[in-house]
């Protein structure tokens, strides 16, 4: 994949500079969204400064566990994903998307685009893949979601490259990490050595570029050493490495060969139906229409949310719900996500990022499952 941003013409800068990065984006007009630390998780809020950012703390992941723990250490960017996503900001889990009011005898209608200008912060590279699926599925080429472009658009992605992998990542196997290639407007790289504490810092569009260069004229950038580039490169290429969990290669195949297999019912077993998996899937978009009249009746709006392929009314048509097994609703998740995402986007739907393993209440295992349908055939 062609990268988007060299490391050959890449800078370096201090935690303040990336302090005054987010200062400077904020004064531009950004809302900085970033990592914090909340309720125990790393999680992705408003941010004003690097003060606000998870310093100290790294992520343990495994199937159905998430604990967040105090390191000695002053990495920011040591943990890895949490249970956010930025499909939270380019696609809100609840947006009004119409309003209608009073007038006369009739109503007048409008579509309302609500388009923040947000500085995305922390952008991983499974992320920032989940964000290019997502731009497909809002415009199909014959229909464009309006609102999510206009945020989109407007948004400033700083990505970080990961320096570690959490045990339920698997982005290598999807070709999605853990080093981000294309798609961010400037990438970070955290090098911490027992005598430095900086970051790599590429510019991968304009509008990065001119974010260097007036860091530049704060006196905040310093040129980047072959040692800066080549830590950097070691560090991202360790988390590569250090991945445990892999996606078949041949899993849209074995998914769609395999819509019999016995395997459904042993992961029904499992599965509580609870939703979590899509909540926290950076790519999935199943979403539900509701129409709300006001008690005067004078104004209405249709608020667009959220919604999950679990549930038993997302299938409810003409009187009755097509999926009402457990069985074929997880059997619709992952065949889709997997398989029939090909048919459609010309690509398969997830990114490797192991939120659905970690946050699934009973561990279940996108990878484990596929490899069990390639062990037992029907």
């Amino acid at each position: 994949m062609a990268k988007c941003g060299s490391a050959k013409d890449a800078v370096v800068i201090g935690t303040d500079g990336l302090d005054a990065l987010i200062k400077l984006l904020a004064k531009d007009g950004y809302d900085v969204i970033g990592p914090r630390v909340e309720s125990g998780a790393v999680v992705l809020e408003p941010v004003d400064g690097v003060d606000d950012l998870p310093a100290g703390w790294a992520d343990e992941q495994d199937g159905g566990h998430y604990r967040l723990t105090k390191i000695d250490s002053p990495a920011i960017f040591e943990h890895v994903v949490g249970p956010h996503t930025w499909k939270r900001y380019l696609s809100p889990p609840a947006q009004t998307i119409l309003r209608a009011r009073k007038r006369g005898k009739g109503f007048s209608v409008e579509e309302v685009v609500d388009a923040p200008k947000y500085a995305l912060l922390g952008v991983r590279a499974c992320d920032l893949k989940a964000i290019s699926l997502q731009d497909r599925v809002f415009d199909n080429g014959d229909f464009v979601d309006k609102g999510y472009f206009a945020r989109r658009n407007k948004a400033f992605v700083i990505a970080v490259n990961c320096t570690r992998a959490a045990g339920t990542c698997f982005c290598v196997s999807m070709n999605s990490g853990p080093e981000a290639s294309c798609g961010f407007d400037l990438g970070l790289t955290e090098i911490l050595t027992k005598t430095k504490h900086v970051f790599l810092l590429a510019a991968g569009s304009e509008r990065g570029r001119k974010a260097i260069a007036e860091l530049k004229k704060k006196k905040q950038v310093k040129a980047a050493a072959a040692a800066d580039r080549a830590a950097a490169a070691k560090a991202v290429d360790a988390a590569a490495k250090s991945m445990k969990r892999k996606m078949r290669k041949d899993a849209a195949r074995l998914l769609a060969a395999n819509r019999e297999h016995p395997r459904w019912e042993e992961v029904a077993t499992r599965c509580l139906s609870c939703a979590n998996c899509t909540m926290v899937c950076p790519t999935c978009f199943c979403s539900t229409v509701e129409d709300v009249t006001d008690l005067k009746g004078k104004t209405a709006e249709r608020v667009r949310r959220w919604d999950s392929c679990f549930t038993h009314d997302f299938s409810y048509i003409h009187g009755g719900t097509v999926r009402r097994l457990r069985s074929s609703r997880y059997r619709h998740w992952i065949t889709h996500k997997l398989s029939t995402w090909h048919d459609q986007f010309q690509t398969q739907g997830c990114v490797g990022c192991g939120r659905c393993i970690t946050w699934c209440p009973v561990g279940i295992d996108i990878t484990e499952e596929v490899r069990e349908l390639g062990k037992r055939r029907t």
